[in-house]
């Protein structure tokens, strides 16, 4: 039986053991879709965060206007975390951490930019768009955080150095 740390279930997720989980179904391997998947989500919080590191003013503004204390410093804490959280994604390296990591960024950010429950007509359904919109994010970040960047990642290549 396949033993590891703490560390490396987190970073890899657990090692599959054919003595112990003979009846887990498999799901046909689709490495492509992975890839695909992690670039088109990575795009988005690059994009945002290029966004808000270009244009720092405008940032701390709108944080500032949305009640954020400090928003001088979260402004560049938010921008560095969305381009580390996508250059994660990108390239596979410790992907599952990445994506847990903007999960928790996302949750908070939702939560207080797309509040559709204090707006009304117009402007509510704009904000409840961009609510929905970025719960579909999390779920996509969710399923990396269960199942892994796939076979094209650094994760793979760290993981299984030789193919299996």
């Amino acid at each position: 039986m396949a033993t590891t740390g703490f560390a490396e279930r987190v970073a890899f997720g657990r090692v599959v053991d054919p003595l112990r989980d003979e009846n887990q179904a498999f799901a046909a391997p689709r490495p492509g879709t992975m890839l695909a998947g992690r670039f088109l989500l990575a795009a988005i919080f690059f994009v945002s965060g290029y966004a808000k590191l270009t244009d720092p003013a405008g940032t701390i503004a709108h944080m500032t206007a949305a009640g954020i204390p400090a928003a001088d410093v979260l402004a560049y804490v938010a921008g560095f975390a969305e381009i580390l959280g996508a250059v994660s994604l990108l390239f596979g390296f410790l992907t599952r951490i990445g994506a847990l990591g903007l999960i928790l960024f996302m949750i908070p950010t939702t939560l207080v930019f797309h509040n559709f429950w204090a707006y009304e007509g117009a402007e509510q359904r704009m904000q409840l768009v961009n609510f929905l919109k970025n719960l579909g994010i999390l779920g996509g970040l969710s399923l990396l955080v269960a199942c892994g960047a796939g076979r094209y990642s650094v994760d793979s290549k760290l993981r299984w150095p030789n193919p299996p």
